[in-house]
């Protein structure tokens, strides 16, 4: 499989069979993005696998605060406080078409919330990744690890498995940090579904648009 092969198939994956995932597997999918480019070597990924009876449990923690209505507390800011355009526009039509491919009308609140609970389990993934990152580290090793992470995404397709990138496995860090023993003052970026498509699910029938190269690209002295 060539990179732009790659690039194009990856897709975020929200039904998962139950086929395991190794810890082999893992390992080659990390072994290979680890090779990721960062500011001046500085490598600032730090990453726990969550697999089995671990996963199972930690899902179920998760799950809790969710029906609690927990509030949320990500160690950082994710989206913006205000939505403004194009991007509020883009985020609407992304959800819009998850929920019409699902048949899932405005107005269930019950099915949309049923749905998005789905996010704590991983979408029932048999592996979890947690990604997190010393918080003296600056916003230059988050642009770092967004490239980790894309490494991590299309190394995962050449094996042969499907992803989801989620900030919503970050939405409780307290819970996770202690579940997998991390240092309480240390930055959890999110997570990432990992294992293979369930290619009958509805939810996984469509794919995001792309924005043509012209929208986003101005071009000088070609």
């Amino acid at each position: 499989m060539d990179v732009r092969n790659a690039l194009t198939k990856r897709k975020s994956v929200r039904a998962f069979t139950n086929e395991s995932v190794s810890r082999e597997q893992v390992e080659r999918i990390l072994c290979a993005a680890r090779h990721a480019p960062s500011g001046t070597n500085t490598q600032p990924w730090q990453v726990v696998a969550v697999s089995g009876d671990a996963k199972t449990k930690l899902d179920a923690q998760l799950e809790a605060a969710f029906d609690a209505a927990t509030e949320e507390n990500m160690d950082y800011i994710y989206y913006p406080l205000e939505w403004v355009e194009p991007y509020k526009s883009r985020r609407r039509a992304c959800g819009l078409q998850m929920y019409t491919t699902l048949h899932i009308t405005r107005e269930d609140k019950a099915r949309q919330r049923a749905q998005w609970r789905l996010n704590y389990s991983a979408f029932g993934a048999p592996v979890a990744l947690y990604f997190f990152i010393d918080p003296v580290m600056k916003t230059g090793s988050f642009m770092d690890y967004g490239m980790f992470l894309q490494s991590i995404m299309l190394a995962a397709v050449e094996e042969g498995l499907a992803t989801c990138a989620q900030a919503a496995l970050g939405q409780y860090p307290d819970i996770v940090k202690s579940a997998l023993n991390m240092p309480a003052e240390t930055t959890l970026l999110c997570g990432m579904a990992l294992g293979y498509e369930d290619i009958d699910a509805d939810v996984n029938s469509y794919r995001t648009p792309r924005e043509p190269v012209e929208v986003f690209t101005q071009f000088f002295g070609f």
